[in-house]
């Protein structure tokens, strides 16, 4: 008897079951898996972009832009200078505010400023205000409307209030002076 080649019946069928199985794929870390992903929700016609984990973040920038993006030193407000002929004058209760968007004249509220309100005079007249009680004075700019409550006839801001009288006074008899 004649006998072919010698086959091994178990290596035949290992071979034909590697044949239908799908080739193994290629081991991959957990973020290149991510970024394969994200490539296939990609827009065909866009051009791919890095993974996310690539990009930097805004933390991470560098000291020359973190220096230019900071807020600059602020220097405190200062009092509208204080001379000038008295046009006219009196005596009313004046109140402190320290909120508000923007003022009538369309400025930004600063309660840092040295600013009032009231009902009447133009903007941007300059009053001199004097506690009565202890005799300190400052010089506002009139730049918004108030105060609409009986008896007052001023709402300075906080940083005026503050000037010449404790803020807790809330309320402060004062004589005013108009300045030209």
């Amino acid at each position: 008897m004649t006998l072919g080649p010698a086959t091994d019946t178990t290596v035949t069928a290992q071979a034909d079951a590697a044949s239908l199985a799908p080739s193994p794929l290629p081991t991959r870390t957990f973020d290149e898996h991510r970024a394969s992903r994200s490539e296939l929700r990609a827009d065909p016609g866009l051009p791919p972009t890095s993974s996310p984990a690539a990009s930097p973040s805004p933390t991470t920038a560098s000291p020359s832009r973190a220096a230019a993006t900071s807020k600059k030193p602020t220097t405190a407000a200062q009092p509208p200078s204080g001379g000038g002929t008295v046009t006219s004058s009196g005596t009313c209760g004046a109140s402190f505010y320290g909120d508000g968007s923007r003022t009538a004249d369309g400025e930004v509220f600063d309660p840092n400023a040295f600013t009032a309100a009231n009902k009447t005079m133009p903007f941007n007249t300059r009053v001199r205000v004097t506690n009565a009680a202890n005799g300190k004075s400052v010089v506002v700019r009139i730049n918004d409307r108030g105060p609409f409550v009986s008896g007052r006839c001023l709402d300075l801001t906080t940083a005026a209030f503050a000037a010449i009288s404790s803020l807790g006074a809330g309320v402060i008899t004062v004589k005013y002076e108009v300045l030209s």
